[in-house]
């Protein structure tokens, strides 16, 4: 679903990604892990278009989608949620995710002018959207309350809503569970696994590793920058590299 090759980003002298190769299989839950620094948010930046590569190439089912600007990437399909949800929190939560539906609209100012069929059918098309994605989450007895009001755990939530109201192939989800207690991790993984039952691919920045091996299929490690491993997660639980960069000791268990 996404494979980028030798992916590179540099701003002046700062080498923030260097080389990077990594490929990401439709219908799975993927998983970028590395200590602070490592460069996850830098990579889902370049795969979304939010900053453009300097070097190296990005692929979306196979098409070369390098250097795409991030409203483009949201058209063809790249979804993404941020560590802080950013929500408008004087609508209802299930307006913001009726405005979420209009990047698939046709209707221009002058339907809004005219009161058009067209936009009333839109309108309506994108009201059940929202309702039908409200229950995917868990939300449908909140939709009606502000977004200013409801709690972090429900925020994760309708910022998963929100990236599914663009209808994506793929969702780039930024710690999902940050800030949640375990109860509640345990219920925003059983919610990514029943997005990704729905036919969306999935791909995770975790700092919680108990969820992330039991959730991930396959999974990167990033460190400075760079690639240090890929595989699944008890590939990555005995690969002396990984342990090093978590653990900051070798393989023997010596410090470096």
């Amino acid at each position: 679903m996404l494979e980028v090759r030798g992916l590179t980003k540099r701003f002046g002298g700062l080498v923030a990604m260097r080389g990077v190769d990594a490929a990401f299989p439709p219908g799975k839950i993927s998983a970028v892990i590395g200590p602070n620094g490592a460069g996850k948010t830098t990579f889902f930046n370049l795969v979304s278009g939010t900053y453009a590569p300097t070097a190296g190439r990005v692929l979306l089912g196979g098409r070369d989608v390098t250097g795409l600007r991030a409203d483009a990437m949201a058209r063809l399909g790249v979804a993404r949620t941020f560590q802080a949800t950013a929500l408008f929190d004087g609508a209802s939560v299930r307006d913001n995710l009726i405005i979420g539906h209009r990047l698939r609209t046709r209707a221009t100012l002058w339907d809004a002018l005219v009161g058009s069929r067209r936009l009333a059918a839109e309108e309506r098309a994108c009201r059940d959207k929202a309702e039908a994605v409200l229950d995917l989450v868990g939300l449908s007895r909140i939709g009606h309350r502000l977004a200013g009001g409801i709690t972090q755990e429900e925020r994760k939530r309708v910022a998963f809503a929100l990236a599914l109201a663009t209808e994506p192939r793929i969702l780039l989800a930024d710690e999902p569970a940050g800030g949640v207690n375990p109860g509640e991790t345990a219920g925003l993984a059983e919610l990514m696994r029943r997005i990704v039952a729905s036919g969306v691919t999935l791909c995770l920045i975790e700092h919680k590793m108990d969820m992330v091996m039991r959730l991930a299929d396959h999974v990167v490690v990033l460190d400075h920058g760079e690639r240090i491993a890929a595989g699944t997660p008890a590939e990555i639980r005995a690969d002396p590299r990984v342990i090093e960069s978590y653990l900051g000791v070798d393989a023997a268990g010596m410090p470096p």
